[in-house]
């Protein structure tokens, strides 16, 4: 069965800049794989024939400094949104502030940059690879604090202000197949914890709807950034169906329909092209 939601919502325009009423969300209900493929050929549409519009909207892109964030947070810009980065680093041409997520200084900073931001990316959480009898109490606390407990004090300190504007737009990153609960043999603690941002994307849509606020999650496959070593890339490549990485620009348009489309709310959704361990 097939459930087509349709509504205007005046954030949306059409390339030639009218305003239009058009599909907003497609939902294929006949099986995980089925919703995945048609809701990912939606928003790739949308992304075609809609040109966003975000002024007058402040964004904060934490984890915006480089990766899959910096191609969100130049997206959000060019859509005219009022971006704010935050990461280890500077962003040319964007307005960035450098920050800790590690220490409590850091989190402090980044949630009172949360409590007045309109739109609140988390493109961020370090990956840990072991298997659980070498995760140690030290792993465990950094895995659920940076990959878990952070994210959801962002999401806490932005709700007030955008319960107040009865507008609020959050986009939460996952890592790759932790869209559902599954079992991981050899990064279980970093897996758990970011399976757990699932719960925290239908928490705050179910509660918070009424306010005019979406939370939305994307969990992207094998994707090419800077963070990856030549090796690496060839060896991820590999494992995708069509040998080829994911484009973090590709997740970056993906990413801004769910936070265009009022209509996308409490969606995981995992862009790795199909991606299944034991594939290659």
């Amino acid at each position: 069965m097939f459930f087509m939601a349709r509504h205007t919502d005046p954030i949306l325009r059409l390339s030639s800049g009218r305003h239009n009423t058009m599909t907003q969300g497609i939902f294929c209900m006949q099986g995980f794989s089925g919703m995945t493929l048609v809701m990912s050929i939606s928003f790739l549409y949308l992304v075609a024939v809609i040109k966003p519009d975000f002024s007058g909207k402040k964004a904060l892109v934490a984890g915006g400094t480089g990766g899959i964030g910096k191609a969100i947070a130049y997206s959000l810009a060019h859509a005219g949104a009022q971006v704010l980065v935050l990461g280890r680093h500077t962003v040319p041409e964007l307005e960035s502030c450098v920050v800790d997520f590690d220490t409590a200084e850091g989190q402090s900073a980044a949630c009172e940059y949360a409590a007045s931001t309109d739109i609140l990316c988390i493109s961020r959480g370090p990956f840990l690879q072991k298997p659980l009898h070498e995760t140690t109490t030290d792993d465990w606390k950094r895995m659920t604090q940076s990959n878990l407990a952070f994210p959801g004090m962002l999401v806490s300190a932005a709700l007030p202000y955008q319960m107040e504007k009865r507008w609020g737009r959050m986009l939460l990153f996952g890592g790759t197949r932790t869209d559902s609960v599954r079992g991981f043999s050899t990064n279980a603690a970093y897996a758990a914890a970011k399976t757990g941002l699932s719960s925290l994307v239908k928490s705050v849509a179910l509660a918070y709807s009424d306010f005019g606020i979406t939370c939305n999650g994307v969990c992207p496959g094998f994707t090419d950034t800077e963070y990856l070593r030549p090796d690496d890339k060839v060896l991820l490549a590999a494992k995708n169906p069509d040998g080829k990485l994911i484009l973090a620009e590709d997740i970056a348009e993906i990413s801004l329909m769910m936070l265009y489309t009022s209509s996308c709310n409490g969606i995981v959704l995992p862009v790795d092209k199909g991606w299944t361990p034991g594939f290659s």
